[in-house]
Parts: C-alpha cells; structure tokens; sequence
C-alpha cells in the first residue's frame, strides 16, 4: 500500500492510504460476513481510509440509513480497532422520515443538524471523534455562515477532525472556505465529487441540480485542486458502479456522447499493454496523476477488492498516461 496526506493543519491532518474503500452498501445490500471480510482484508493489505454516510442505504430498505455506520461500529470492536483507520462520513442528506429521500426530505446543514447528527454517527460508529466529515449536500435554505460555523464548533470541541464537502457547487465551496478564513475557523479541506476517466456531461438536469449536474469533478472543479495544493479530491464512483466490467451493466445515460467511446478506446488499449484491467488502469491512472485524487471504491466481495488494491502498483508509462488525457 503506498499513503498520503489529506489535510493541512498539523492537529487535524491524516496519513491515509491512497486507495479508499467506499463501505455504501456494507450492512444492508452487502452482508455482514461479507462486509467483515472486505474490511479485514483491505486492513491486511494496509488499507487505512473507509468512506461512509448517515443515510447509508436509507433506499435498500425505505429507512432513514445508518446501517453502514452501524455496521462499521460492530466491525470495529469486534476486531479492537482504533484511530488507526480513518473513517469518514456524512451529513446534510439523511431523510427526515423512512420512506422519503435526501430529495425531498433531507437533514440540511443547520447547525442544529450538524450537532445532532455528527453525534449519532460518531455513536453508531464507536468513536469519540470523527476523522472526517462531509457536508454531504447543498442546504440553501440555511446561511453558509450557520453550517461554518456548525462544522467549526466540532472541529473546536475535538469532536471532529477535518471537514469535507461533497456535490456542491464550487462557487458555494470557494464562498465557505473564504467566510471560514475571515473568521479563523476551519475550512473545508477534503472535496467528495464524481470522478472517473470517462466524461460524463454536466448539463443534464436531474431533481437535485436544475440547471446541470454539479456532483462530478469538472473542468471547474479540476482547475480549482490545481489552484489550491491544499485540497484533496476524493473521487467516487471512479469505476461507474462495474458499468467498465461489461455489457450486463451499461453506462449511464450522462455518458452517451462523442467523447466516450473514444476513451474507453483509449483505456482498453492501455489495459492490454499492461495486461491490467480496464479498472485497473482507471484506478492507476487516476493514483499516479498530477492533481492530489483518492480513488474511493466499494466491492461487494473480496475478489473485487483484490482487483481495485492491485492497481495501486500499476505504473502508467508517460505515453501511456499522455494517450488517456489526450483521448477526447
């Protein structure tokens, strides 16, 4: 496993391996025992980064979520883990009520929110603090102040580690961490967007985002990590969910342009220079580029895992890695 440091302040900053494991589904869609032994085995191979979020899989069963959490917090007393493994997670998007949704019915991010919920995860996983939080989505309906501040009191009172933010508009991003340095509070550090190597298009509407997709990491999003070295981009889904495995899983219709069999072209001629997957050379390519990305992938099952962690050794040639840029 090779690491990196997510974070600036020296009191909150973290060692982390450089491959995520995203645990979404882990307790719900994903059995215990199997989730166990995906854990268990990605810690035996170095693995130190977990990803999850309060409303995980509120949809798997028409709940509110937790079971992630929930899950994770068994895992780590039963194997005595501590602060050893960094688990991050999320606010802002847990439903109100079972049956409902972070669409029509989401937690926000006032600070009464922000305090009650950062306990119940930092409950239902078994910790006094929580190494990473997100703010999971946008809640325009409460003052950026407010939710800076919300996060700030936590991150004070040692509760809290460092912050993230994930699917919000960059203005939105920018615009706290700027309130949050006028005011000598702590900022957003860590960013959580859609990243792959394939392009999705980002004007297509959906119930969240009116005016275009602002969950992936964009042209505005990728210029902003380049001007500021302090953040970390936290890619998810960089695997599209198995849509690069074959054709049972096909793409999402964001996808569906010009520019996509061109890349995937471009990939799969790399994966049999290398003798690679076309997974692994998403992963490698994304591991080995010049802006500070975490690939955050989820496995259902060990043998998915094993795919994802030996990418983390697959070194890109530079022809290799121009012809995956250039490829458009």
């Amino acid at each position: 496993m090779k690491y990196r440091t997510i974070g600036t302040d020296p009191a909150t900053r973290r060692e982390v391996s450089v491959l995520a494991l995203g645990a979404m589904l882990f307790g719900s869609q994903t059995d215990e025992k199997t989730s166990f032994a995906v854990l268990d085995r990605y810690v035996e191979t170095g693995g130190t980064f977990i990803d999850t979020s309060d409303n995980y899989a509120f949809w798997a069963d028409g709940s509110q979520g937790g079971q992630s959490e929930e899950l994770l917090g068994r895992w780590r007393r039963s194997r005595g883990i501590g602060d050893e493994i960094v688990i991050a997670t999320k606010l802002g998007a847990r439903p109100l009520a079972p049956g409902t949704s972070y669409i029509d019915n989401p937690e926000g991010l006032s600070a009464k929110v922000i305090r009650e919920a950062a306990e119940r995860s930092r409950e239902r996983l078994g910790v006094e603090k929580l190494d990473l939080l997100y703010a999971h989505i946008e809640d325009r309906t409460v003052p950026l102040e407010e939710t800076v501040e919300g996060f700030a009191a936590l991150v004070e009172e040692g509760t809290v580690g460092l912050l993230g933010v994930s699917n919000h508009a960059v203005w939105r991003v920018e615009r706290a961490r700027a309130l949050a340095a006028a005011a000598g509070l702590p900022r957003y550090e860590v960013l959580q967007y859609q990243h792959s190597h394939l392009r999705p298009r980002t004007d297509m509407p959906d119930d969240l985002f009116p005016d275009g997709s602002l969950g992936g990491a964009g042209a505005e999003l990728l210029s902003y990590l380049r001007a500021e070295p302090g953040l970390t981009l936290v890619a998810y889904s960089p695997l599209l969910k198995g849509a690069y495995s074959g054709p049972d899983k096909p793409l999402p219709a964001d996808y569906d342009h010009p520019g996509t069999p061109v890349r995937l072209a471009a990939l799969r001629e790399v994966a049999r220079e290398t003798g690679a997957t076309v997974n692994q050379v998403v992963l490698a390519w994304q591991l080995g580029g010049d802006l500070p990305v975490v690939p955050l992938a989820g496995a259902s099952s060990v043998a998915q895992l094993e795919e994802n962690l030996a990418a983390v050794d697959l070194e890109l040639t530079e022809d290799q890695r121009a012809r995956l840029d250039a490829a458009h």
